[in-house]
């Protein structure tokens, strides 16, 4: 289940004018944990706000965030439905928030309703605010990370020349092949009729 966090940042920032005014913005962010929500906005900010605080983060009730890029605007929304008590038998009303972009209150509402479609049970759509969010930076994994960074191997950034990183590349290749090669020795199977060596 997704985990969201509204990560609250401020800032100085230099207007046109030269003057400096202290800002606070929230960004949305998906983590495991307040200190992953955390260290993904910072790696998420850095190349673009320099020398920002993170004063404040918090879980929050989202249970669904719709993005379209068409738009950079969010809409926090109310969901309610009656359920029936378990124990008690009774119905109670339940109240769900989820978040959309959208560029106004009626589109984000047309597309609340698009994206609930396949909900079997009644609803009612009972709140639509504008957002302070500016962003919603989704969950990332280490693997998408690195593959999407500008990481080099070590032996590349040692100072080893392009000629020795392409020679440790062939040895790994090599080193790699050798090790098929012995596995596959290890299996193989002597027929002792004819003496022939099957894998």
């Amino acid at each position: 289940m997704t985990t969201w966090f509204i990560c609250t940042i401020q800032y100085i920032k230099i207007l046109e004018n030269d003057k400096a005014k202290n800002v606070s913005e929230q960004y949305l962010v998906d983590a495991v944990s307040f200190t992953d929500a955390e260290s993904r906005l910072y790696r998420s900010l850095s190349s673009s706000i320099k020398d920002f605080i993170i004063s404040r983060v918090s879980k929050t009730n989202f249970v669904d965030v719709f993005n379209y890029e068409d738009c950079e605007t969010w809409y926090k929304c109310k969901i309610s439905y009656l359920d029936v008590d378990e124990n008690s038998g009774k119905e109670k009303r339940i109240s769900k928030y989820m978040l959309i972009a959208a560029p106004h209150p009626r589109e984000a509402y047309d597309r609340l309703q698009a994206q609930l479609s396949s909900w079997i049970i009644p609803y009612d759509i009972t709140d639509i605010n504008i957002s302070p969010i500016l962003e919603v930076i989704p969950y990332v994994s280490n693997e998408e990370m690195l593959e999407n960074s500008n990481l080099k191997p070590i032996k590349q950034i040692a100072g080893a020349s392009e000629a020795d990183y392409e020679k440790a590349e062939l040895d790994d290749e090599a080193d790699i092949e050798e090790e098929i090669i012995d596995e596959d020795i290890d299996n193989a199977i002597v027929d002792e009729e004819t003496g022939e060596i099957t894998a």
